[in-house]
């Protein structure tokens, strides 16, 4: 296995597939990445050789921000919105979607499971209407 920008590689997957597995790196900037590197894109994790895993780094550290920076600068990006007070900050702060989704029938990731609320059965019903006596 390849490691690359602290993330493990698979050996059987290609090098074009197997890159997107790097947080902040879709199939878009890998074809870029690839070119760059002068490395050809169906080629095996595992017959990269330490020169080409070296070559892919050297581009990684060049042009793209990745990884831990990456993800520090977006909980950044969340954070200021939410201390100024903008919509998308207040969604972020209440848990809901951001970019405009329906709420009323969808979101179930954002806003948990359903809690449903309904008719009681009598008997529940009865313990929870009667107050029960204070004690002494």
């Amino acid at each position: 296995m390849a490691r690359i920008a602290g993330v493990d590689l698979p050996n059987h997957k290609r090098i074009d597939i197997a890159l997107t597995y790097i947080y902040g790196i879709g199939r878009r900037n890998v074809q870029t990445l690839l070119t760059t590197a002068k490395i050809e894109a169906g080629k095996k994790v595992g017959t990269l050789t330490e020169e080409d895993v070296g070559r892919i780094m050297k581009v990684l550290d060049k042009d793209f921000k990745i990884e831990g920076d990456l993800r520090i600068e977006v909980t950044e990006n969340i954070k200021r919105l939410k201390e100024i007070g903008c919509y998308r900050g207040i969604r972020h702060v209440k848990n809901l979607p951001v970019h405009g989704q329906r709420t009323r029938v969808n979101a179930r990731t954002k806003r948990g499971k359903r809690q449903t609320v309904g008719a009681l059965r009598k008997d529940m019903r009865a313990k929870v209407t009667t107050p029960e006596p204070a004690a002494k």
